[in-house]
């Protein structure tokens, strides 16, 4: 079997279209052997498509509008949606059947702070009305610690990728009372990118009707089934937790059937950056995206 190095910017169950490829041994059926990494702190995957130490990588559209503003030609391309929803949740310490996004005005809130999660986060806030610079913000890093210090009593609220929020509710610790996603509607939020020249490689079309019989997976098949797969990549977690996130992310549609990126959800991710002065221009749609690798 060829091997197929793959790269994870970030590693949480909202990216499980992509681990779905692995647990689910639909890369095995096109006689491919994943490799998979996640990028350093600090280091973008991009790097590492850049170097050659991996053939695809889950990323963002955002990531392309850097290079653009600079005025050079992004080294890759997207060419495959993996969510086309923000995946975060908010959690509160309480359960709040009547929660509502007015009361994060005035609480203290743990919270992503800077990259897409912070820009969709406030425009989350904008679309609800809200202020954000009413919310007390409290930024420790990452994930991990955005978690640990929630655990440790900080903040009323905190903003998370699933499964994070649901095991803190198996925990005891917290309630989620939101799915940011929810608020936003659909974008482009998370994407597979590569090279130009690697879409045209046969290892890219293999890969690519792997891609396609894993996103059908992903809605067709029940969520403990797919969590059961998927168990052995999230040693930390209740596979009960995995299941319960995995049933919420197929609820919100974040997974819809398609792979391509598709001009609507680009055009409302250059709205949500554009709103929080991120980018001076609207990119056209060729310069970040590519249609994914035909395969018949």
């Amino acid at each position: 079997m060829a091997k197929i190095n793959i790269q994870f910017t970030l590693f949480s169950a909202f990216y499980s279209p992509l681990i779905s490829t692995m647990s689910g041994g639909f890369l095995e059926e096109e006689g491919l052997e994943p490799e998979w990494s996640v990028s350093p702190p600090g280091v973008s995957a991009i790097a590492a498509l850049e170097d050659g130490s991996a053939h695809v990588v889950q990323s963002a559209l955002s990531q392309g509008f850097g290079p653009l503003k600079k005025g050079e030609v992004p080294s890759v391309v997207h060419f495959a949606q993996i969510n086309e929803m923000d995946g975060f949740f908010l959690t509160a310490r309480d359960p709040d059947p009547d929660f509502t996004w007015s009361k994060l005005e005035g609480s203290d809130a743990v919270l992503f702070g800077g990259g897409q999660p912070l820009a969709m986060f406030k425009f989350a806030c904008h679309k609800a009305g809200i202020d954000y610079d009413k919310i007390n913000a409290i930024n420790p890093g990452g994930a991990a610690a955005i978690d640990q210090a929630f655990r440790d009593g900080q903040g009323a609220y905190v903003q998370q990728q699933g499964p994070f929020p649901q095991q803190l509710q198996a925990d005891g610790v917290g309630h989620v009372v939101a799915q940011v996603g929810k608020q936003i509607g659909a974008c482009g939020f998370s994407s597979l990118a590569a090279t130009r020249e690697w879409l045209e490689t046969d290892m890219a079309k293999a890969f690519t009707r792997a891609y396609e019989k894993t996103r059908a997976y992903m809605n067709e098949t029940p969520a403990a089934e797919i969590a059961r797969a998927e168990k052995p990549y999230f040693p930390d977690i209740d596979e009960a937790v995995l299941a319960d996130c995995i049933a919420t992310y197929q609820q919100l549609g974040c997974w819809t059937p398609h792979v391509e990126i598709t001009e609507s959800a680009y055009q409302a991710t250059l709205d949500i950056f554009q709103y929080n002065g991120l980018i001076d221009e609207r990119y056209a749609y060729d310069q970040i995206c590519a249609e994914p690798p035909a395969t018949d």
